[in-house]
């Protein structure tokens, strides 16, 4: 049995392969082009993957990442895509959000795609202010109730959170308890109702929200709780579920956006995870000298080991470990600076 790594990084798709004896491989990189911001693998399909590109939609491959194509080539379709979503139960079914705001589902995997209009029926999606100027607002994440996939769920940076309860039909605004600036959204698949999301910290920089990165709502999004308040950073994007053990989460906090990062410092991050669904946070330092000057971008778990996991730097440094965190080491590749990781094995 082989472990494959998909990287989405700024110079497009990386397929890492790790062989029986432990060594890695860089088997392919697809779209140089292009900064991919997620890679989806279609579930039941280990070696077909869709690409998040932020100019040029959403592309496929068959092969592991060997070759791609652009399924709706010369159809109506998303442009810079930020994130995807299958459906659990129709895994044909994805969705894309996009930047500027927009949400476009496709039933054939993005062959065709159908807008999602009903998210400008909310009055504020039209209004929302993004600080930065080579960035437009955009859905950053979109998360899908497990259990009951009517429900969904939309991350706006700095624009909160949208949630819909009939497969995209209609929209309401969560927007109060949390920082707005919302950048990840993680549904537990066993109490649907409990939702922990990892913010970037806008308003709690400026004092305006009653927590820092992390929050936690075991209504659905109808009340929040602020989470993580043991560390002093604010910023955090990666936020990953054990896929046996819901109460088993990672994440990584950073003291102000990246744009700051470039002090001395760089970003003062630290790794943290919980082992009671995100009442409490411990720091992670055993094999993470070094580690505050950057970032974990993103975190993936080995199916076949769900105790072996992988955390990703903004760097494009690689990191392992084969005790659910307890310890890490560096996995010998040189990758460029990485937005997403997904692993499957074959």
């Amino acid at each position: 049995m082989s472990t494959v790594l998909y990287l989405g990084t700024g110079e497009g798709v990386v397929t890492l392969v790790r062989d029986r004896a432990g060594s890695w491989e860089l088997k392919n990189q697809g779209l140089k082009g292009w900064a991919v911001q997620e890679v989806a693998v279609v579930p039941g399909a280990p070696n077909k993957l869709l690409a998040a590109t932020r100019g040029d939609g959403v592309w496929s491959s068959e092969n592991f990442g060997a070759t791609w194509k652009k399924p709706c080539y010369g159809s109506r379709g998303p442009g810079k895509v930020q994130c995807l979503a299958f459906d659990p139960e129709t895994p044909d079914r994805v969705y894309a959000g996009c930047e500027p705001i927009d949400i476009f589902v496709s039933d054939d995997l993005g062959a065709h795609w159908e807008r999602l209009d009903s998210v400008w029926d909310i009055p504020s999606v039209a209004s929302i202010d993004y600080p930065l100027p080579t960035v437009e607002p955009h859905v950053r994440d979109i998360t899908i109730d497990p259990k009951d996939p009517s429900t969904i769920y939309a991350a706006l940076q700095v624009g909160s959170i949208l949630k819909s309860t009939d497969r995209g039909a209609s929209w309401k605004l969560i927007e109060k308890g949390f920082d707005s600036d919302v950048h990840t959204i993680v549904v537990d698949p066993t109490r649907t109702d409990t939702v922990l999301i990892a913010t970037g910290g806008h308003e709690a920089r400026r004092e305006r929200s009653p927590g820092r990165a992390l929050y936690k709502s075991d209504d659905g999004g109808g009340s929040w709780m602020a989470v993580g308040m043991e560390f002093s950073q604010e910023y955090s994007v990666p936020l990953a579920m054990h896929p046996r053990n819901p109460k088993v989460l990672f994440s990584a906090l950073a003291d102000g956006n990246p744009g700051q990062w470039r002090r001395p410092s760089g970003a003062d991050s630290v790794m943290i995870r919980t082992i009671d669904g995100g009442s409490s946070w411990q720091r992670l330092t055993k094999g993470l000298d070094g580690l505050g000057a950057y970032f974990p971008a993103a975190f993936a778990f080995d199916e076949a080991h769900p105790d072996h996991l992988y955390s990703a730097l903004n760097t494009g440094k690689l990191l392992a470990s084969k005790d659910n965190g307890d310890s890490w080491t560096a996995v010998n590749v040189n990758l460029p600076g990485v937005s997403d990781m997904k692993c499957v094995c074959t």
